[in-house]
C-alpha cells in the first residue's frame, strides 16, 4: 500500500537538495566482524528475511510461529506470546507477545512492526527476493528494510530482555502483523485495534515511519521521527450515459464529461494549513537550507499566506503535498466498445487528507470541482478510521533525539507528517499515540523498496538496532 521508508526520503529529500553542513554527517561504510549477540540478530533476521510474507503465496502464520517459538525459547513465558489468525485468513496471522514490567503504575508501551511484504517475482530480480544476500555492504532481500527490519529489532530486543532477565519498569508490549501492504484483505494491526484492544492497549506505541537518508556518496545526513500521517481515502466517480452508434455521436459523451471533471480536479489546490509537526519541520529544515527553498519556508512559517514563498515551495511535490490535501486521479475504465458511445466511466480519485479534515469534507469539495450531475461521486471504502496525530511529547522526543545524538552524531533529528499511510492509523484511532521512530538509514534512490533488489546497507541495520534497543530500554524505564 505504500512504503514509509520512501516517504520518509522524500520528505528528507525535499529538505537535503541544498545539502547540509559538513560538521552534520556522519561516515557510513562497512561493518566489522558481527558479534556474538549480532549474529543472533542476523539469525531471526534471516529466517524472517527468507520466509515467504507476500499475499499471493506467502504465509505470516508462519513467519509469526518462528519469531514466538524464538521469544519462548529465551525464556519468555508461553501465557505471554500468542500467535493470532482468523478462521476466514488462516495464513495472515500475526504475533502479539507481552513482556510485564515492575511499576503498577507506569502504562505499557507498545512495539509495532508488520511481518508482510510486497510480491516480488523472481524472474525480475537479480537475486532471489526471499534469499539474504550480502553483497558490497549492503543485504538484498524483499523485506530487507520494509518492514523486517524493524519487526526483526523488536523480536530481537524481547530475546535480549528475556536472556538478560531484564525487568522494565514499564510493560513492553509488542505486535507484528500482517496485511499492512495489501490490508484490503486481512490487516491484523486493524484487527487487534478493533477486536483485541487489551492485547495491544498502550500508552503510545513505536512503530515505522522514521529513518534516515544518506547523501548517496557515504554520509548519513539527517534523521527523522514520523509524528502523524495523512488519511488515506479512494473516492469512486462514475459518469453514466445512455450510449448509443458511434457513427453518429452526440456532445453529451461520458468520457468528454469525466474529461473535464477531472482537469478541474487536477488543476485545484486544496488550502495550505500547518499543524504543530509540519510547522517545526518548515522551521528545521528551513535553518539547514541555505537555498531558495529554504527561505521559502522560512517565509511560510511566518505567513502561510505569502504568495510568492508558497509559489517556489510548491515546486517540490513532498513539501506541495505536506501542506495540503491532495488529490489526484489513479485508475480509468471506460466505455465498453470501440465502435459505440460510452454508457459508464470509471475513475478512482485517491486523497491523502490532512489532519483535522473528514472524507466527507473532501467529498463535498470534490463534487463542487466536478459540478456535474451525471458524475456520481461515493467513497470507495469506508473502514478507514480518522489518522489522529500524536503530541510532539518532549518526554518521548527527547530521548528519540538524546540517543540520536549518540547514535548519529551530528546529524539533525526533524519532526515529520508522512504525506502516506502505516499501521500506526488503528493504533491512534484508537486512543494509543503512534510515533515513527529514527532507524535505518537509507540512499536517495529509496534502496528498492517496494521494487527491484530491495537493500539495507548492513551498518545501518546493526546501528538502528542498537540505537533502538536503548530506545526501548529508555523509555521502558
Amino acid at each position: 500500500m505504500k512504503s514509509s521508508f520512501l516517504i520518509a526520503a522524500s520528505a528528507i529529500a525535499a529538505i537535503m537538495t541544498a545539502g547540509a553542513p559538513v560538521s552534520a554527517q556522519v561516515a557510513t561504510g562497512q561493518m566489522g566482524a558481527l558479534t556474538p549477540d549480532q549474529q543472533q540478530f542476523f539469525g531471526l533476521y534471516k529466517e524472517l528475511i527468507e520466509t515467504n510474507t507476500t499475499q499471493s503465496s506467502g504465509s505470516c502464520t508462519q513467519a509469526a510461529q518462528q519469531i514466538a517459538d524464538r521469544l519462548t525459547a529465551a525464556g519468555m513465558a508461553p501465557q505471554n506470546v500468542t500467535v493470532f489468525t482468523v478462521p476466514e485468513h488462516p495464513v495472515d496471522g500475526g504475533v502479539v507477545a507481552i513482556y510485564p514490567g515492575t511499576s503498577s503504575t507506569e502504562e505499557p508501551m507498545l512495539l509495532l512492526g508488520h511481518i508482510d511484504v510486497v510480491e516480488a517475482k523472481r524472474s525480475d530480480w537479480e537475486r532471489d527476493p526471499f534469499k539474504l544476500v550480502e553483497e558490497n555492504g549492503y543485504y538484498y532481500a524483499r523485506g530487507a528494510v520494509d518492514d523486517k527490519a524493524m519487526s526483526a529489532i523488536w523480536a530481537d530486543t524481547l530475546v535480549r530482555f528475556a536472556e538478560a532477565g531484564y525487568k522494565p519498569k514499564r510493560t513492553v508490549k509488542m505486535a507484528l502483523t500482517c496485511g499492512e501492504e495489501t490490508d484490503t484483505a486481512f490487516n491484523g494491526a486493524q484487527y487487534l485495534a478493533n477486536e483485541k484492544r487489551d492485547w495491544i492497549d498502550a500508552a503510545f506505541a513505536l512503530n515505522e515511519g522514521g529513518g534516515g537518508r544518506t547523501d548517496g556518496k557515504g554520509h548519513l545526513m539527517v534523521q527523522t521521527i514520523q509524528v502523524g500521517e495523512k488519511i488515506y481515502q479512494d473516492y469512486k466517480l462514475v459518469a453514466t450515459n445512455p450510449g448509443g452508434h458511434s457513427s453518429q455521436p452526440v456532445p453529451d459523451n461520458a468520457i468528454y464529461e469525466m474529461a473535464g471533471a477531472l482537469e478541474r480536479i487536477g488543476a485545484y489546490d486544496f488550502p495550505a494549513e500547518f499543524n504543530d509537526t509540519t510547522r517545526a519541520f518548515f522551521q528545521k529544515s528551513a535553518a539547514m537550507r541555505k537555498d531558495e527553498t529554504g527561505a521559502a519556508m522560512k517565509a511560510l512559517v511566518n505567513d502561510l499566506g505569502d504568495e510568492d514563498a508558497m509559489a517556489i515551495v510548491n515546486k517540490d511535490k513532498a513539501l506541495h503535498s505536506m501542506l495540503r490535501t491532495t488529490c489526484v486521479a489513479t485508475t480509468i475504465e471506460g466505455g465498453h466498445a470501440v465502435n459505440a458511445l460510452p454508457q459508464r466511466v470509471e475513475v478512482n480519485v485517491n486523497c491523502r487528507i490532512f489532519p483535522g479534515h473528514t472524507p466527507e469534507e473532501v467529498k463535498e469539495q470534490l463534487a463542487k470541482l466536478v459540478d456535474d450531475p451525471n458524475i456520481t461521486i461515493t467513497l470507495a471504502r469506508e473502514d478507514k478510521p480518522l489518522a489522529k496525530s500524536p503530541p510532539l511529547d518532549p518526554a518521548l522526543i527527547g530521548p528519540m533525539e538524546t540517543l540520536a545524538a549518540k547514535y548519529f552524531p551530528g546529524v539533525p533529528v526533524l519532526p515529520s507528517m508522512s504525506t502516506g499511510a502505516t499501521d500506526g492509523l488503528y493504533m491512534s484511532a484508537v486512543g494509543i499515540p503512534t510515533y515513527g521512530v529514527p532507524s535505518v538509514w537509507g540512499d536517495p534512490d529509496g534502496n528498492g523498496v517496494h521494487g527491484l533488489n530491495e537493500r539495507v546497507e548492513v551498518k545501518a541495520l546493526y546501528t538502528a538496532r542498537d540505537y533502538l534497543y536503548d530506545l526501548v530500554k529508555t523509555l521502558a524505564g
